[in-house]
């Protein structure tokens, strides 16, 4: 299987405005962004909450 091309790749950035709106898009984007760095970490063992902060 090969990687869509500009036209399909253009197709669905078409489709997901239409179902979400511009106004949601940056929303989704951040909250996507920060579901995979979230994922990132678990699996990478990182864990700020048991690290000890220094004041």
């Amino acid at each position: 299987m090969s990687m869509p091309g500009p036209l399909e790749l253009g197709v669905i950035v078409l489709v997901v405005l239409l179902l979400f709106g511009a106004k949601r898009l940056p929303e989704i984007g951040k909250s996507l962004g920060d579901g995979i760095r979230e994922f990132k970490k678990s699996m990478r063992g990182d864990d700020e909450d048991t690290k000890e902060t220094k004041d």
